[in-house]
């Protein structure tokens, strides 16, 4: 059973999501909140895997709650929800440790199926928004002494698979692409983020823009 926390400042939403997920058999509500202070006093308690967090929100906004959250209970995911045309916040989110975005009004399919990817370890970036993040890590100029510094610090299959990431690709369709088993796939993402020092795929991707990699 996944536990997820729901923090969102506005009633209806709050009331809608946590409605949504409880819907789900294998989800279940352990905590909601509309603030971020209010969030970061009663998520460890939870004992949350997932916060659906929304960024937009009185005393501590979602970014910092994501931060701290991220620092103090390593073992759970934030998954940020957004309005994205009024939110300029995605990118902060993520380099805050955020495991993806999803917007308010899609499906409850969709959001259902990002908080399952990320409680499992994976990145959701959803695709109505995903070019906007990626214009603001084009916009950066690459690090070059980062980026040789990975270089070193990593084997020429892990390059390859990290480059897939920031490609967008899933374990399925790497595995495809380099004649691997997904779970080779895997291990060496799980590798890569050792390394790193990385706590997931969207940041991976991150990493891999900032650093020019991707060039």
């Amino acid at each position: 059973m996944i536990r997820v926390f729901v923090a969102d400042d506005q009633d209806l939403v709050r009331a809608g999501a946590v409605a949504s997920v409880n819907a789900q058999p294998d989800m279940m509500v352990v905590g909601e909140a509309a603030d971020g202070a209010e969030t970061l006093r009663d998520v460890a308690g939870s004992r949350a895997d997932v916060v659906l967090m929304d960024l937009r929100m009185p005393i501590l906004d979602g970014i910092e709650a994501t931060k701290r959250i991220v620092a103090s209970v390593r073992e759970v995911r934030v998954l940020v929800l957004t309005t994205f045309d009024a939110d300029e916040y995605v990118y902060a989110a993520l380099r805050a440790g955020a495991s993806g975005f999803v917007v308010k009004d899609a499906p409850v399919a969709e959001i259902a199926a990002a908080i399952r990817a990320v409680h499992r370890g994976d990145a959701v970036l959803s695709p109505s928004v995903t070019h906007r993040v990626v214009e603001q890590l084009l916009a950066f100029a690459p690090d070059p002494v980062a980026r040789q510094a990975t270089e070193d610090l990593l084997s020429e299959r892990e390059l390859e698979i990290v480059r897939l990431v920031a490609d967008g690709r899933s374990n399925a369709e790497i595995a495809a692409t380099v004649f691997l088993s997904e779970a080779t796939v895997k291990t060496h993402i799980g590798r890569v983020l050792t390394k790193l020092e990385l706590r997931d795929r969207v940041q991976i991707a991150i990493w891999a823009h900032r650093t020019g990699l991707t060039k």
